[in-house]
């Protein structure tokens, strides 16, 4: 079954990217479906559920004491997943840094790389994508590779934003998408991801930015939001007087998010619980209809 990229890269309502974690330490569902029969299960129950897109991740990037596997694991974890679900017809994304790993999904049939340095980590990623013309990039903003770990403050020393959170993460992201451009990345290919929780570990970091997705928008490239279940959403619920949220409240407050992201122009929503979010999100595209009617 051949997809049409250019259409899910142009969608005009918000999409839902299920999260298929193939890791050990995954601050949220790590070692739960390592095992590839699990993970084939898991990212089949999501796209029944709903998921337009299911983003396939071999190594965890939570902060906060997060071990590099090594590159031939990813690329077996990877591997493995990507064969199992392509003949599914799904539409699969990878959530990797390494060149190596994105060029074997690709040639694997995987159709998105989802890069959270943003072509920082290994600059030969941008380059694997210009070569699969036919594939998109993910271009996340991301100050540091596991950066500021130590401690209760994640990414501490690099979120102190001069300008303002909006302001500099909107500047830095736009010069990594200029970089990407530059390595022969088509604008047509390209998807910008704020970055929610990576250098950002606060309340006060992320609800700005999730509050600007129209000036992102504005740039012309489809924009990702990934807020699901991250510990910013635990802080805003305990702000409002909730006690010990637990992960079911975080998937209630991600899909909140969801809806609102999503009658917002928000290109698509990376989340856990894709039934939860796949509702919200129908929600946010119905609102958001109705209001440009």
């Amino acid at each position: 079954m051949t997809i049409d990229m250019k259409a899910i890269h142009d969608s005009t309502h918000t999409l839902v990217m299920g999260v298929l974690n193939i890791t050990e330490d995954s601050f949220s569902d790590g070692g739960l479906w390592l095992d590839p029969a699990k993970a084939k299960a898991h990212g089949e129950a999501m796209m029944k559920a709903g998921a337009d897109i299911i983003d396939i991740g071999a190594e965890s990037t939570r902060p906060g004491g997060a071990k590099r596997v090594s590159e031939e694991d990813e690329q077996t974890r990877v591997l493995g997943a990507v064969d199992a679900l392509i003949s599914e017809g799904a539409v699969l994304s990878i959530d990797t840094t390494r060149a190596s790993v994105a060029r074997m999904a690709l040639e694997h049939g995987a159709q998105i790389i989802n890069d959270v340095s943003g072509g920082r980590l290994d600059r030969e990623v941008p380059h694997v994508v210009a070569e699969h013309a036919e594939s998109l990039y993910i271009v996340q903003h991301w100050r540091g590779w596991l950066a500021g770990s130590a401690g209760n403050v994640p990414d501490a020393d690099t979120s102190v934003y001069v300008n303002g959170v909006v302001n500099d993460v909107y500047d830095e992201l736009m010069k990594q998408v200029d970089d990407v451009l530059q390595a022969g990345v088509s604008p047509s290919q390209i998807i910008i991801d704020p970055g929610l929780g990576f250098s950002k570990p606060s309340v006060e970091h992320n609800f700005p930015l999730m509050v600007a997705l129209e000036r992102f928008n504005a740039t012309g490239y489809p924009v990702l939001i990934g807020a699901s279940r991250k510990r910013f959403v635990g802080a805003a619920l305990t702000d409002a007087g909730i006690d010990e949220p637990g992960m079911d409240g975080k998937d209630n407050a991600t899909a909140a998010i969801s809806a609102l992201c999503a009658e917002h122009g928000a290109w698509a929503v990376r989340v856990h619980d894709v039934e939860k979010s796949r509702d919200a999100v129908a929600i946010g595209n119905a609102w958001r209809a109705f209001a440009n009617a």
